[in-house]
């Protein structure tokens, strides 16, 4: 595999990131702790298992002041003395109480414990306070020391790597800051963030300290790959990203430092840090997701600046994570030609304390003009591919229609009963989510269990119950996914569902909710009105929910009942004109039986709000993966609506191939199959 440098020169590098001794986690065979130990848990996939009615921050002030338990209020927790820490370490000399050191999730109740550190759910907390149980012990998970395989799998990937400067050859030491772009960054940063070198898998490792200095916890290593000529990094955490909540540069932190700065990698924490003097801190996923677990270890700042990388999607990211850390302390750093990513920045030349000087503030009373819009504005025109959103790899005429996947938009999908709406709809999510978008599936018709075995089917692309011995290592990619189920099933309240969706926004950070489908949801609502009325009522609540949340939402919704051999329209969807109205995107799978053997399938966009680009193509369902994708061999084009008297389709040219005869080579193996992306590499 081969490297493109970015001095210009092109040197070619062998990196041996796959090959025959690299074990399960991407890393060196004789790095691994042995054969693979399987740990068997009652669910095989991420539930979102929380409450569905949260604690509000009124209900924990009232519950304090009632206990007499003083409080502090903060940015997004409130600070209070510790049930878990002995007297004698709460009180000076004068017997007052000086140390708040627990603090409380104002939108979830989850409590943290700085001195011992305990963390747990709010009724954990009541329990300690009201002495159920042993309060002592409730809900310590943070001191707990990590399993015992990771625990030795971290010490001895550690103990391997050696700091960069120490290497015995200085050219290799060289190639390597090539490599991650640190030919500026000095040994002095490097040796006070920890930063070490792994050279069996020529990777940084960067390590996760438990607070306070108890021991090291989990491990981030960060390789480069060849794409195109351009370096791809590949992360690989130890634990498991999920479990991965390293706020890395935290022990290097002051309790007196008020200001910071956060950034979405390591290696712009280092060049920030070298550049500004300022406190620097790097997310663990990213622009992925701000867990709400480390919100207080964030308490201590009057200003928070995120600069979380040069593109549209981190600045989507940096305004939604300023809501949940309080905006009116937040400043954003829109990306821009002359403000890249931090690194980049320092490699360039560029002055990092002025573009700091540069950032806006996140929080504002009122938009009164085009001014405060004109910045957000100049960047969808100069970014018309990220503000687009994320495109579908699975599906490349949906691209040519709907451009992407948008945040804050409402789609509406129907098709007839039976023509594998669910199906359709769980490989469409399934795309998105292994591209990074965060995804929260509400299936009230069927079972997390056997949705979650569809799915599963399609991320392999084949049945597993046909290979049971490669279960294990699919089940492990998938669980990877940055996807959760909601345990409802069958009829449930519209305030129940939008409560738990707005919980799961702010822990997990969800971009994307499916909600399959809403009859199922209409079954409280119609007890005291009309059966039209619940309906609009709740596709507003999910409209409202949408663009409030910035969060897309899929609604699947049945079609009336029509005749079998007419084609269903936007206004075949059940109910009245406001679903369609209220949604940005409205997708019809349409049926077509045949007598003479299987009917025919077709995706219809027939409402596209972004950019008015409408049309149908030709879909084929594989029975083996549970997949659709574009049918081989297939003479159909692509149709296009031109204007609003219905479709007008292209008629076929001899002499140049259109749109469905580059897919159906697609198809057929001249080209990448779209229903079988590369799912070996991990992306950012």
């Amino acid at each position: 595999m081969w490297v493109l440098l970015r001095s210009g020169c092109p040197l070619r590098i062998l990196l041996p990131l796959r090959g025959s001794w690299m074990s399960r986690r991407g890393l060196p065979r004789n790095l691994a702790p042995g054969p693979p130990r399987r740990r068997y848990r009652k669910e095989a996939l991420p539930a979102l298992e929380v409450p569905v009615l949260p604690v509000t921050a009124t209900e924990i002030r009232q519950y304090l002041r009632a206990h007499g338990i003083p409080f502090q209020d903060g940015h997004s927790c409130l600070r209070a003395p510790s049930p878990f820490v002995g007297a004698s370490k709460l009180k000076d000399q004068t017997g007052a109480t000086t140390s708040f050191s627990l603090f409380i999730d104002k939108t979830t109740g989850r409590f943290l414990c700085m001195t011992s550190l305990a963390e747990g759910s709010w009724e954990d907390f009541q329990a300690s306070v009201e002495g159920r149980g042993d309060g002592a012990r409730e809900g310590v998970l943070l001191s707990e020391a990590p399993e015992a395989e990771n625990s030795e799998e971290v010490r001895r990937i550690w103990d391997r790597a050696i700091p960069l400067w120490e290497l015995p050859e200085p050219e290799e030491a060289q190639l390597a800051r090539v490599m991650f772009g640190l030919t500026k960054v000095t040994d002095d940063t490097l040796k006070r963030f920890s930063v070490r070198y792994l050279r069996p898998a020529r990777s940084l490792v960067f390590p996760w300290f438990s607070p306070g200095g108890l021991g090291l916890r989990g491990l981030k290593l960060l390789g480069a790959e060849d794409q195109g000529g351009r370096v791809h990094y590949v992360e690989t955490t130890i634990p498991r990203p999920g479990s991965y909540h390293n706020l890395f540069g935290l022990p290097l932190i002051n309790r007196r430092d008020v200001e910071v700065v956060l950034t979405s990698r390591e290696l712009d924490s280092l060049a920030l840090n070298q550049s500004t003097g300022l406190p620097t801190l790097a997310l663990p996923r990213g622009t992925a997701c701000l867990p709400p677990a480390l919100l207080p270890y964030l308490e201590q700042f009057r200003r928070i600046v995120l600069w979380l990388g040069d593109d549209l999607r981190s600045w989507e990211a940096a305004k939604l994570f300023a809501r949940k850390l309080n905006p009116k302390r937040c400043s954003l750093v829109r990306p821009g030609d002359q403000q890249p990513s931090p690194l980049e920045a320092v490699n360039q030349g560029l002055n990092l304390s002025r573009i700091l000087r540069t950032a806006l503030p996140a929080w504002h009373k009122s938009i009164v003009s085009f001014r405060q819009l004109r910045e957000e504005v100049l960047g969808e025109l100069s970014n018309v591919e990220q503000a687009a959103g994320v495109r579908w790899s699975r599906f490349p005429d949906l691209n040519r229609l709907l451009k992407g996947h948008r945040k804050g938009e409402l789609t509406v999908f129907t098709g007839p009963t039976g023509s594998g709406k669910t199906t359709f709809i769980s490989e469409y999510a399934l795309d998105l989510c292994t591209q990074g978008v965060n995804t929260l599936w509400g299936s009230f018709e069927i079972s997390n269990v056997r949705l979650a075995r569809v799915m599963l089917t399609q991320f392999a692309v084949g049945r597993l119950e046909e290979q049971l011995d490669k279960y294990d290592e699919w089940a492990d990619r998938f669980e990877d996914l940055p996807l959760y189920f909601m345990t409802f099933h069958g009829q449930q309240s519209i305030r129940t569902v939008i409560d738990t969706m707005q919980h799961a926004v702010y822990v997990y950070d969800i971009c994307h909710v499916v909600i399959d489908n809403l009859q199922f949801m209409m079954g409280h609502e119609q007890l005291s009105t009309d059966r039209i009325a619940a309906q609009d009522y709740i596709v507003g609540a999910f409209r409202k929910f949408a663009t409030d949340s910035s969060c897309h939402v899929t609604l699947v919704i049945h079609p009336r009942k029509e005749d079998d051999d007419k084609e269903l329209q936007t206004a075949s969807i059940f109910g009245s004109a406001k679903a369609s109205q209220e949604a940005d995107n409205v997708l019809i799978l349409q049926d077509r039986k045949l007598v003479t053997g299987p009917g025919k399938r077709y995706l219809q966009v027939s409402k596209n709000r972004f950019d008015g680009d409408v049309g149908v193509f030709p879909l084929e369902f594989n029975k083996n993966s549970l997949t659709f994708c574009i049918p081989p061999k297939s003479k159909a084009r692509l149709k296009k609506i031109k204007d609003d008297n219905g479709l007008v389709a292209k008629k076929p040219s001899s002499g140049k191939k259109g749109a469905m005869s580059q897919i159906s080579e697609t198809c057929s193996g001249q080209a990448p199959n779209p229903c079988q992306p590369d799912l070996s590499k991990p992306s950012r």
